[in-house]
């Protein structure tokens, strides 16, 4: 059984917070000795995946990109052994991801874009706005304590939360966060449907090397890494993705489909994503939410599709079934549990309210993902 080295992983990497604030601060290396002490500073205030007593108010993590990496003095020999795809960038990829049109990257605004000079991004989470301001006033003042960097930009979240059962849902009006997979070693109790399938009608943790480098993968093997071991051990590669949702749009067009579909407009909504809003897995009930299923743990993630080859049950081109097939492919789930990613986000914004067609205002979500290759996992 994999023992995770708790203590010297980053925090939300092995679980969510579940702290409905937060701030992203983008950070330009002007002087390199001066930036490694301020990194020497944060590796030690960062939230560690070791298990606390207390939920903590606030707190920090940390993530580089190799632009960052290489402007902090990280060797030629160590740099080379990075996957091209990290070397390269999101921009650079743009063929690869589709952002094409009003996703292509020379529309992505400041601090991003092709010619970003991002290197690196501090995420601040905490329990309410009080404390992110108060958080975030901290890690702006150790910044400039220590010199040698710039704040080049930053985006705020907020966690829309559902005010009847506390829980955080997305600009479309569905609950979220269900299906994080389950790490081998975590620590974390595993729930029926997080993890692989084990053939035998039953599910068992996701090797830890699918999401954090130095430990053995689905395959049995240590995912790619530069060197020296020490350099990436117990990390992993983040995804940071600002997507616009455009709520109105989504509202009327849904209406016009409803218009040629054979069932309720909720029910096409359900059908769209492969859950009801309120997290009631489609499949395990068709005909219409459940909060009994939505609120249960050890329910609202267990189910199949293996006797739903078809999709009668939950559509082949359902959001969840997409991101997660389970056990509906071939091979007993090894070609599942090769491609999934441990998914951390939060929407910015103000809600639309109902009703409303439209109102200018910019909202979506700042998705993040995590991951051990972003080529077969992120852009796959």
């Amino acid at each position: 059984m994999t023992q995770l080295d708790l203590p010297n992983i980053q925090g939300f990497v092995v679980r969510g917070y579940r702290l409905p604030a937060a701030s992203y601060l983008f950070l330009h290396v002007d002087e390199r000795v001066k930036a490694s002490r301020w990194v020497s500073y944060a590796a030690d205030e960062v939230i560690n995946a070791a298990p606390w007593s207390r939920k903590p108010e606030a707190g920090i993590n940390v993530a580089f990109t190799y632009a960052g990496l290489e402007a902090l003095g990280v060797p030629p020999y160590s740099l080379a052994g990075f996957p091209l795809e990290f070397r390269e960038g999101m921009a650079a990829r743009a063929d690869v991801l589709g952002d094409r049109e009003d996703s292509d990257p020379k529309r992505w605004e400041e601090p991003f874009g092709p010619d970003n000079d991002i290197h690196v991004m501090v995420m601040i989470s905490a329990k309410d706005e009080e404390a992110l301001a108060a958080r975030k006033a901290q890690a702006c003042e150790r910044i400039d304590d220590f010199g040698g960097l710039t704040v080049v930009g930053s985006q705020v979240g907020q966690a829309l939360l559902d005010e009847g059962t506390g829980k955080s849902r997305e600009h479309f009006g569905f609950v979220d966060g269900f299906g994080q997979p389950s790490i081998e070693g975590s620590g974390v109790e595993p729930r029926p449907g997080q993890g692989a399938v084990d053939g035998k009608g039953k599910w068992r943790p996701i090797r830890a090397g699918e999401f954090i480098l130095g430990y053995l993968d689905e395959e049995g093997v240590l995912p790619v890494a530069a060197p020296p071991d020490q350099l990436t051990a117990n990390g992993t590669f983040l995804i940071y993705r600002k997507l616009r949702q455009e709520v109105g749009q989504y509202r009327r067009q849904l209406r016009r489909a409803a218009e040629l579909f054979p069932g309720s407009e909720e029910l096409l909504k359900a059908k769209i994503v492969g859950r009801w809003p309120d997290g009631t897995p489609l499949i395990l009930s068709p005909d219409g939410p459940d909060p009994a299923i939505a609120e249960d743990k050890m329910r609202n993630n267990a189910f199949s599709y293996a006797e739903d080859a078809e999709g009668e049950g939950c559509p082949i081109g359902g959001h969840i079934r997409r991101a997660n097939p389970r056990d509906s492919l071939p091979f007993e789930g090894k070609l599942v549990n090769r491609h999934r990613m441990i998914r951390r986000g939060i929407s910015y914004g103000p809600e639309l309210p109902e009703g409303v067609e439209d109102d200018g205002e910019d909202r979506g979500l700042i998705f993040t993902c995590l991951q051990a290759s972003i080529e077969r996992q992120f852009e796959f």
